[in-house]
């Protein structure tokens, strides 16, 4: 019993946590092969390649939130 209010307690944790973070993912391939500058690829190594024909993908993991200030003031109308 003891060990399966644990595991409830950590499943309960890891959700709650995994809730707190953003994820943001991005991919540069559909702006590449649409980029008609960027048809011939890299023909020759060593030369170099217009960033715009880069091909990216990745993610970030953001827990940074805009926040505003909370205003506890009472107003005149309070």
């Amino acid at each position: 019993m003891r060990a399966m209010r644990f595991t409830l307690a950590a499943c309960a944790v890891a959700l709650v946590s995994a809730c707190a973070a953003t994820p943001e993912f991005f991919d540069t391939n559909a702006a590449v092969d649409a980029n008609p500058l960027c048809v011939g690829g890299i023909d020759r190594p060593g030369e170099p390649v217009s960033r715009d024909c880069l091909r990216e993908s990745g993610g970030r993991i953001s827990s940074d939130r805009p926040s505003q200030p909370v205003d506890f003031r009472k107003g005149d109308d309070d």
